[in-house]
């Protein structure tokens, strides 16, 4: 059957799937009351519209609209800073006072409209909506998209695709490879979708609960050529993520804030836009159910959090385009998350160890005494790093020829004593030297790998390059002087182009026949620039000079970085503007800078990128910027780092001790603490401040950093595992309490505690002169890491938590009841400490039952799960006999190490026996000891090896 109903074309049954979407009758209804009023339709059912009543006689009449209540109101004027109600109501907006503190006066009203859908037509993966603006609501910056599709593809259970683009006209969207395109749609959705034809809104249900997880009636949907926006009433005001930004807080302010999105050469400060763009955001429902919401978007933008809960989106540029993620647990949410985007990268297992870096060193000799200081009190030390000032005048590719003479050699002799070395690239490439002292940019030239003006001229900024002959800097000068005088011209590599990655690792591979290092370090890539745009500015254009800015920082989108309008390489046959490829910089430079520091040192390395971008975890992890040395950052660093974790890229942490400004022994030695648990563990701090080394400041202090970082290291073999499973399954490091404890709406804003994996909870002090902290501990079995004494039941989940003592040279460990970790004795690096024995922490619960498991590789290797070329190990503690499985093995890679020790907390009584049995042999082991007070067992002295499966026994 075919035919028109009103003006509405209706597809053939056949195009209709069986199951998912409506029943062809359902579509006939829903399609026929359409051309008449606005209906509700459902994939799979079908409502009516909310503004709509029913008589009881099936004749839809309207319903008298009433005004949103204060906190729902939706801003209709974010480009105005100030209030103004004849710009309000040229836009057909409401104007009215309110009581409610960031409560905007001027909002849309009711069923403001936006797009009237005219078409739909379903195909195997979803559906497809055709829109058309409704003529009667005016523009607001002009060029309005007249026409417009929205794709909803059912790519999974879980995951949720819908996108609303021009049809007619090609516009930007992001090269980030993503799930394709599925033939047919998920089975059994999670989720139903319904929508309203007129005006279009989206609803977006969780079958299971009911729940609306995503409701765009309220605001408005405005498609702009440069500015684009929708808005989505939330089911909850437990929402995390969206960054990168200093966010004072893990779970969002609802009250009325905005957070501007676009990468930024900007120290962590307060409502800044920073380094890095994640439009990703984690809900947490009401009861306890988790979801998660991209929106794949890089142009400039920001969003908008109010108490009605809503989100609202500003973006001046490209397409909208969301994929959800139902969960239904955070894990869960992170792990579908990464599923598309990509998981993370498995980094090295030397990268797990303790890292030293500074901008100043000055020269190599201070840079030995350092490293000679950490060895004098067998600190574990992994990593030394090189700033800026290993180059000459900072000039990539390039040695200082008097201060760091010998830093090839020096390099090499680390590495028998298990010291890596990590250097710095800057992308701005310098433009003024002679292709005689400095080829690197003379074959940048002739590769064409540089990013250009409208003109097809190289695109000059200035970064840290200084001119030819500078030989010192006056710093006494205003930095504008000192950029004008001193810093030579810059040309930016463009990494999308073939070329460009060609020449990079050309010069990577070049250069590490000089100085061997292991990983690379890429600052600078937002890119920044010390001057606005470009040498000569940036000419007047609707990308320099967009009709609406989104609240990002800077006097104009241009500043401190090149011009927008500069043109890039998108894919291999397309170029683009950098006003859409900006945010995607650092992004771009991440994959091949990892895929040249591998070939050049034959091994698995490590990137680290200042500027990131959802997918970026495959190939960097990263830092959280240019901090400062005062006690909010230290909080704030947690958060940061929770936050990553959410978004892909759980090798994450902050320069310990600091960047910016002196330190004092006090904030370093908890951020030591602290930072001994950050994944990516780095002190660094900046040019001209007061050392903070772990020996500068003596040596009871340099002890008590020793004595942390150790434990670190004890516990690495558990901390690589939590990496695999990242890189495997997509799941956090390092995460908040609410992962795992989520129906206890207690942990929901709980920040300043966090677990590794799902067995050790860390609860740090993070104010001044301060011997204890509070903690809150949810239901379960809790036992104190040195000890093994379990916390008495008086201590659990206690609303405003339990006071702890923490002595200065001490931080609260504390294992998880049902969890096994597994250990290995400590050394000063992690290729001595990769040869010792093994142990590991058993801690039982409830029912007298723990697991946990182990991976293993040889820490270098590119490709080993891959190449299947790794061990895994399988703990299970229960009826008082552990079990150690191995579910994987290979070669000789166990060879020559042992399972020596464990320790077993929350036994009820003293064992008498304890035998070890591998096939028909049968060990007794001797040497335990039991505690009585702590009912903690330490069994030493196992000696097992590590290539064979075995069990123990508790009698």
């Amino acid at each position: 059957m075919t035919g028109k109903m009103g003006s509405l074309e209706m597809g053939n049954p056949e195009e209709v799937p069986k199951q998912g979407f409506s029943t062809y009758t359902m579509v006939l209804v829903c399609v026929a009351v359409a051309a008449v009023v606005g209906v509700a339709c459902i994939l799979g059912t079908y409502y009516l519209h909310p503004a709509y009543g029913n008589t009881g006689d099936n004749n839809l009449i309207p319903v008298t609209t009433v005004e949103p209540p204060q906190r729902d109101r939706i801003n209709c004027i974010p480009d105005v800073e100030i209030d103004h109600e004849h710009i309000c109501m040229q836009r057909g907006c409401t104007w009215q006072s309110t009581d409610e503190h960031g409560a905007p006066f001027c909002y849309f009203p009711e069923n403001y409209g936006g797009y009237n859908v005219v078409s739909e037509q379903t195909f195997g993966w979803g559906l497809r909506l055709r829109m058309e603006r409704a003529a009667s609501r005016p523009t607001f910056f002009g060029d309005e998209i007249l026409t417009l599709t929205v794709d909803i593809e059912m790519q999974t259970e879980n995951r949720l695709h819908f996108k609303i683009y021009d049809p007619s006209n090609s516009r930007f969207e992001v090269p980030v490879e993503m799930p394709t395109r599925s033939a047919e749609k998920a089975e059994n959705p999670n989720y139903d979708i319904t929508y309203t034809n007129n005006p279009f809104t989206l609803k977006i249900i969780r079958k299971s609960t009911g729940e609306v997880l995503w409701d765009t009636s309220i605001g408005a949907l405005i498609f702009e050529d440069q500015f684009l926006t929708i808005s989505t009433r939330l089911p909850s005001k437990n929402i995390y993520g969206l960054g990168e930004s200093e966010h004072h807080s893990f779970r969002h302010d609802m009250n009325w804030i905005t957070w501007g999105l676009f990468s930024r050469d900007q120290p962590p400060s307060y409502k800044g836009n920073l380094y890095g763009v994640h439009p990703f955001y984690m809900c947490v429902e009401n009861d306890a159910n988790a979801h998660g919401v991209l929106l794949l978007n890089s142009n400039a933008q920001d969003y908008t959090l109010q108490p009605t809960p809503a989100l609202t989106y500003h973006t001046i540029g490209g397409v909208l385009d969301f994929y959800m993620f139902l969960g239904p647990n955070p894990e869960s949410v992170v792990s579908q998350y990464t599923e598309a985007i990509g998981r993370p990268m498995l980094p090295p297992y030397w990268s797990l160890g303790y890292q030293l870096c500074r901008y100043g060193y000055g020269n190599l000799s201070n840079v030995q005494e350092v490293v000679e200081s950490m060895r004098r009190y067998q600190i574990p030390h992994d990593v030394q790093y090189g700033d800026i000032d290993y180059m000459h005048r900072q000039l990539d590719f390039t040695i200082h020829p008097t201060n760091y003479v010998g830093l090839g050699d020096w390099v090499d002799s680390l590495k028998p004593e298990g010291t890596r070395y990590i250097i710095i690239l800057d992308p701005a490439i310098s433009a003024n030297e002679t292709a005689e002292y400095y080829p690197t940019y003379q074959r940048g030239v002739d590769n064409e790998v540089f990013i250009e003006d409208e003109n097809g001229a190289i695109q000059f900024g200035k970064v840290w390059p200084d001119y030819p002959d500078v030989t010192d800097i006056d710093t006494s000068l205003p930095w504008e002087e000192q950029v004008e005088k001193y810093r030579a011209y810059a040309a930016f590599p463009d990494f999308r182009k073939q070329s460009a990655q060609e020449w990079w690792a050309n010069e990577v591979s070049m250069f590490h026949d000089k100085v061997a290092f292991d990983g690379i370090w890429i600052d600078m890539n937002e890119p920044a620039s010390f001057v606005h745009g470009s040498v000569d500015g940036c000419p007047d254009n609707k990308y320099d000079n967009p009709p609406f800015m989104p609240e990002i920082w800077g006097p104009t989108i241009y500043d401190k970085t090149i011009c927008m309008n500069s043109v890039q390489q998108v894919t291999y046959d397309m170029k683009d503007i950098h006003y859409n490829m900006h945010s995607l910089y650092g992004w771009s430079q991440t994959e091949p800078t990892l895929q040249a520091a591998e070939n050049a040192t034959g091994e698995r390395s490590l990137v680290i990128s200042r500027s990131t971008f959802p997918s970026s975890g495959k190939h960097t992890g990263h830092w959280l910027g240019d901090n400062a040395s005062i006690w909010p950052h230290l909080y704030y660093s947690i958060i940061g780092m929770l936050e990553f974790n959410l978004f892909g890229i759980p090798y994450i942490g902050a320069d310990i001790c600091g960047f910016f400004d002196d330190t004092t022994e006090d904030l370093c030695r908890r951020w030591h603490q602290v930072g001994a648990f950050y994944p990516y563990a780095r002190n660094h701090n900046g040019l001209g401040y007061m050392p903070q080394h772990p020996a500068h400041f003596g040596e009871e202090f340099a002890l008590e950093v020793r004595d942390v970082l150790l434990i670190r290291y004890r516990l690495l073999p558990y901390l690589y595992t939590l990496f695999y499973h990242a890189h495997t399954k997509g799941s956090t490091v390092v995460r908040p309490m609410l992962h795992e404890f989520t129906s206890d709406s207690n942990t929901w804003d709980i920040d300043r505690q966090f677990l590794w994996g799902p067995a050790l909870l860390i609860s740090p002090v993070l104010e001044p002169e301060t011997t204890s902290v509070k903690a809150y501990f949810p239901v379960a079995r809790w036992y104190d890491y040195y000890t093994g004494m379990e916390l008495s039941h008086d201590m659990l989940a206690v609303g405003g938590g339990v006071t702890l003592d923490a002595p200065l040279d001490y931080i609260n460990l504390h294992v998880r009841g049902g969890c096994i970790i597994p250990t290995q004795t400590p050394d000063n690096s992690t290729m001595f400490s990769r040869r010792n024995e093994f142990g590991l922490i058993i801690a039982l619960d409830d029912e007298m039952e723990a697991s946990g498991d182990l991976f293993w590789d040889d820490g270098d290797s590119i490709g080993t799960i891959m190449n299947e070329q790794y061990y895994m190990f399988h703990y299970t503690f229960s009826n008082d006999m552990l079990t150690a499985d191995i579910a994987h093995s290979y070669g000789n890679l166990m060879e020559n190490l042992f399972m020596d020790h464990m320790m077993i907390y929350g036994l009820m009584e003293e064992p008498t026996r304890i035998v070890v049995t591998d096939y028909d042999t049968v060990t007794e082991i001797s040497t335990f000891t039991f505690d009585q007070e702590t009912m903690a067992l330490n069994v030493n002295g196992i000696n097992h090896a590590m290539d064979t499966g075995f069990t123990l026994k508790i009698m």
